[in-house]
C-alpha cells in the first residue's frame, strides 16, 4: 500500500482515494479547447497510480502522447461527510506537488466514444507525488504559485489564486459525494501549460514554501 508522507514528521497515511479535479484553470481548460464547467470535474486515480521523488515514469505501450499537468496536492487528516466550505480547511493535513500524467490520445479517443478515460489517468506511474507539508506551514492554499520544469525549460508557471473553484469549495464539494477519510488526497487542477513528455526526459514540479518534486521517464 501506498502511504504519504508529512514533511519533518514520522507520520504516514496510507493512501486512499485520490480525487482528481479537472478544468480548474481558464486557461488549461482554453489550451484544450473545453467549456468552463459550471461544478467542480471530478475524476479518480488509483493510490497504485502514486509513484515517489526521484520516481521513473513508465508511459503505456498504447499511448504515444503523455502529457504533464502540475497540481497542488492536499492530503486529508480527518474523516469529513458534507464539510461546510468554512470548515473545509481544518480538515487539511498537509499540502504536496503532485503530476497528474494524462495519456491524451488515449482520453480523446474514449471521449469520442462517450467512454470512460480511466486508463488514460490512472496506470501504473501516473501520479507522481510528493510528501507533503504540514498544513500549519502553508498560511493560504491560494497564494502559491505552481511551477514545471522538463530537461530544465519551464512548462507551466501559474498562481494557485487563478483557481475557479478554491481548495475550501473543493473540499467542500467533495465531502458532499464521497466520505472524506484521512489518507484520502486531492489534486486541485493544472495550469496552462501542459504538453508532452517522453523516454529520457527528467521534470522537476514545484511549488515554492510546499514541495519540490523530481521524476524521470523511463
Amino acid at each position: 500500500m501506498k502511504s504519504a508522507q508529512l514533511t519533518g514528521s514520522s507520520v504516514e497515511y496510507p493512501i486512499g482515494k485520490i480525487l482528481c479535479i479537472g478544468r480548474n484553470y481558464v486557461d488549461h481548460i482554453r489550451e484544450l479547447g473545453n467549456e468552463i464547467p459550471s461544478a467542480p470535474v471530478i475524476f479518480t486515480k488509483p493510490s497504485s497510480s502514486v509513484i515517489g521523488d526521484g520516481g521513473r515514469i513508465e508511459i503505456p505501450s498504447y499511448s504515444t502522447d503523455c502529457h504533464h499537468e502540475a497540481e497542488l496536492a492536499v492530503l486529508i487528516g480527518t474523516q469529513g461527510k458534507d464539510i461546510p466550505q468554512e470548515e473545509a480547511l481544518a480538515h487539511v493535513a498537509g499540502y504536496g506537488v503532485a503530476i497528474d500524467l494524462t495519456l491524451r490520445d488515449v482520453q480523446s479517443e474514449l471521449k469520442k466514444k462517450g467512454l470512460p478515460w480511466d486508463i488514460a489517468k490512472g496506470f501504473d506511474t501516473a501520479c507522481p507525488l510528493s510528501a507533503f507539508t504540514p498544513a500549519d506551514r502553508v498560511p493560504d492554499p491560494q497564494a502559491l504559485q505552481i511551477r514545471l520544469a522538463v530537461n530544465g525549460e519551464t512548462r507551466q508557471d501559474g498562481a494557485t489564486n487563478l483557481m475557479i473553484n478554491p481548495v475550501d469549495a473543493i473540499i467542500s464539494h467533495c465531502s458532499t459525494i464521497f466520505t472524506l477519510e484521512p489518507g484520502d488526497v486531492i489534486l486541485t487542477g493544472t495550469p496552462a501549460g501542459v504538453s508532452a513528455i517522453r523516454s529520457g526526459d527528467r521534470i522537476v514540479a514545484e511549488i515554492p514554501g510546499v514541495a519540490t518534486l523530481q521524476v524521470s521517464v523511463a
